[in-house]
């Protein structure tokens, strides 16, 4: 039912993991922010895309998917973390390709460290046995920063270029390609479940991490509507 709440499972601290539904039907979106710690301000973008409303079908939208990472970070004990409060970083532990990524490190660390295995973290099982459950026709993940998105994992999608378009008109992000960058979210769901999935990195690249609640409205401003405008073109991608 829409505005049902459901506690998805809890991070490696025992913090509640939530997911909060706008609307009805099809097509079902999910949009997961704050993967990673010092991106918390994504979770602030989730609330006012779930307050601006007027999706098509349902949304379900996760605000804060790594809740340790994000008061590690906003405490200001170590600004920039990214990783779980284990040293994992949870967008690099799904089970797509994981451990192939350029950047990967195997050793526990404020970032890049793929875990002990796929699905490791209690948070990426959380994430992923929640997916699982709704089986989502697209999928968004918001991060910062670089105001750009990626899709596409290894091969394109039936309706990911329409949808892409459409995400990339509503933001003004350009869409680019990512080259040694696996084992995220985005790629597990084009690889496990065959849906159009995206990468939105929000807030200018000239900013620094954690990007500060000032800068905000810019981001909200070019995203507030993205979701709404996604969802209504799911139809149309469809037939493509």
């Amino acid at each position: 039912m829409a505005g049902e709440k459901k506690v998805i499972g809890k991070s490696c601290l025992g913090r509640e993991i939530f997911a909060v539904k706008l609307g009805e039907g099809t097509p079902v979106g999910i949009v997961q922010c704050g993967i990673h710690g010092r991106e918390f301000i994504t979770s602030r973008l989730a609330v006012s895309q779930y307050r601006y409303g007027q999706i098509t079908g349902s949304v379900w939208f996760l605000p804060l998917t790594n809740p340790d990472g994000a008061l590690i970070s906003e405490s200001g004990e170590k600004p920039l973390w990214k990783a779980n409060a284990r040293g994992v970083d949870l967008n690099v532990n799904f089970d797509a390709d994981w451990g192939k990524g350029a950047k990967n490190v195997f050793h526990p660390a404020s970032e890049n460290y793929v875990g002990a295995y796929p699905f490791s973290e209690p948070e990426t099982r959380a994430l992923r046995d929640f997916t699982l459950w709704a089986k989502p026709n697209y999928t968004v993940s918001y991060h910062t920063k670089g105001e750009e998105i990626y899709s596409r994992f290894k091969r394109e999608l039936p309706g990911e270029s329409v949808l892409g378009a459409v995400l990339s008109k509503s933001t003004g992000y350009p869409i680019v390609r990512t080259v040694g960058s696996v084992g995220g979210y985005k790629d597990w769901c084009i690889e496990r479940l065959k849906v159009p999935s995206f990468t939105v990195e929000v807030g200018s690249d000239l900013l620094l991490h954690p990007i500060r609640e000032e800068h905000f409205w810019e981001i909200e401003r070019r995203n507030v509507r993205a979701i709404a405008d996604l969802s209504a073109a799911w139809e149309l991608s469809v037939k493509k």
